[in-house]
């Protein structure tokens, strides 16, 4: 064994280590990139609170103030950051996912089949759906 891989062990094992714990894995965790972040925040919105309130007024779009409350219950119950789902909302509406006129925003026309049929719509088939060509 060279002297500083004795060195290395001997080090590790003076330190204390922690057990990995939910509360120590999210400090530790490393941080994402920007595409990675903006994805997740996309995918945050629309499972917890777009595709929820389409199913809940059962139409294709909704307004403002119906966005509004849906948001703020999902935060409270979820105990996630508004500014993590303001981010995931405005990046839905540049990638076209959501479509505002005024006060009142409307999901993508290939999406209201699901609409329809009250299924559970993932973000990934969203992205697919929106994507493909027909």
């Amino acid at each position: 064994m060279f002297k500083c891989d004795y060195d290395i062990k001997f080090n590790n094992k003076d330190q204390n280590f922690e057990k990995m714990t939910l509360e120590n894995y999210k400090q530790k965790e490393r941080r994402k990139g920007k595409h990675a972040s903006s994805t997740e925040n996309r995918r945050l919105v629309w499972e917890y609170v777009i595709w929820p309130l389409i199913l809940e007024v059962n139409r294709n779009y909704f307004t403002l103030q119906e966005y509004h409350i849906k948001r703020d219950c999902v935060c409270e119950n979820k105990e996630i950051l508004p500014s993590k789902i303001v981010g995931g909302f405005v990046s839905l509406l540049v990638k076209g996912i959501l479509v505002r006129e005024k006060n009142i925003y409307s999901i993508h026309y290939k999406l209201i089949p699901y609409m329809r049929k009250k299924v559970h719509l993932d973000y990934g088939t969203v992205i697919r759906e929106i994507n493909t060509k027909k």
